[in-house]
């Protein structure tokens, strides 16, 4: 049979229905931000919203496109340990007031893009027992057992503490393990900004630091020591994810474990804390180091943040708490003579769970340079927190 350019078309068209049936999978991500001002977050998608497309393809073949075509960075998280993926993560770009669509679909040529930056979390045995956290603009760490034990022995490199150290650095790639490995050699190693990375200058000791948690009673603050145990559950690259657990402390029998996340992009880390008491807690109080009250402070009960602003050296840091002003029963910023009992503090109510964020900026990043830029992140991360992305999978 001679075929003409009729019979071919309508041979195609008959093969492409035929085989329709193995393209692979599609759909969409529709990302909508109703606030006035761009955000650019992590946005994830539970696992079951892609039950169809997982049925019919391995996970490791997925792609998310955003709407240049470009294929995303993406990260499964399995929370609960139980050998099954949660949820699939992305970081969603979206100007103010606008909706981006992102395109899922089946690619088995090529490598999901690696991030250049990342979130990031582990243990650190080297250096004591801390548990350190980072992203591409902040660092945290929080001290274990060891250090405990060590600092009850009078060992003064060590710290008993559960107040959260802070680690200014200005640069965007990963320092952890750099400057953990330069502190095995000089114990001053990362106490140095000598090679333009940043430094840990923050003092702790039995503050809480930014973002630590007691219980405020009779003008004191009742606290925890180290954490006892330490459990890794994501270690990046768009999320780290961690949960620490502590011994009953204060008065009360509280038990605590602290699921604390941080994503690639923020400045703060956000904080799940879960109860149970052996005695009514009167509330939980969250706390921010005021050092030798030489800085400045901020406190917005209605719009749930706050702020301090401090000279560190030869440059200012912005530190600052961010929760749902519905749990909150005051604030103030409580002055004392005694070193590490100058704090802000923001009392909640008494509940079994208590989530909030807190984190930092330095004026040596180039982010922001004034108190009213850093006042200016946390009122777009309260709003940010009343106003989640609507994510919608079509």
């Amino acid at each position: 049979m001679v075929l003409n350019k009729w019979n071919i078309v309508v041979i195609c068209a008959i093969d492409c229905i035929l085989n329709m049936k193995s393209l692979p999978a599609q759909t969409q991500i529709h990302v909508k931000n109703t606030l006035d001002f761009p955000r650019t977050e992590i946005v994830a998608i539970p696992v079951r919203q892609l039950e169809n497309f997982l049925s019919k393809n391995k996970k490791q073949n997925l792609r998310i496109k955003n709407m240049d075509d470009q294929s995303l960075p993406v990260q499964w998280i399995d929370y609960d340990a139980d050998g099954i993926d949660d949820e699939v993560l992305f970081q969603a770009g979206v100007g103010a007031k606008k909706t981006n669509v992102y395109t899922i679909s089946a690619g088995e040529n090529g490598q999901v893009p690696e991030s250049r930056v990342s979130a990031y979390s582990r243990l650190v045995p080297e250096r004591v027992d801390d548990y350190a956290w980072e992203n591409d603009k902040v660092a945290f760490r929080v001290y274990g057992p060891k250090g405990q034990l060590e600092a009850l022995q009078g060992i003064k490199s060590s710290t008993m503490s559960s107040g959260v150290d802070i680690w200014l650095k200005r640069t965007d790639l990963p320092v952890i393990n750099k400057w953990y490995k330069g502190y095995l050699t000089d114990p001053m190693f990362y106490h140095r900004d000598t090679r333009g990375e940043g430094y840990d200058p923050y003092h702790v000791g039995n503050s809480r630091g930014t973002g630590g948690i007691g219980i405020w009673t009779k003008d004191s603050l009742q606290v925890s020591r180290n954490f006892v145990t330490a459990k890794t559950i994501a270690v990046g690259p768009l999320r780290t994810v961690f949960e620490l657990t502590y011994h009953p402390w204060s008065k009360y029998g509280v038990k605590e474990t602290k699921r604390i996340s941080l994503d690639l992009g923020s400045h703060f880390s956000k904080f799940e804390s879960f109860f149970v008491a052996e005695k009514q807690v009167p509330n939980y109080t969250i706390g921010i180091s005021l050092h030798k009250n030489e800085g400045e402070t901020l406190l917005n009960d209605k719009a749930g943040y706050y702020l301090h602003w401090e000279k560190i050296d030869d440059a200012f840091v912005g530190e600052g708490i961010v929760v749902d002003p519905k749990i909150v029963e005051k604030s103030l910023a409580f002055k004392s003579e005694t070193p590490d009992q100058s704090n802000l503090l923001v009392v909640t109510e008494s509940k079994e769970k208590l989530v909030y964020y807190a984190g930092f900026a330095w004026q040596k990043t180039g982010l922001i340079q004034t108190k009213k830029d850093w006042e200016h992140i946390l009122e777009k991360q309260a709003q940010v927190l009343t106003n989640p992305l609507i994510i919608k999978v079509k």
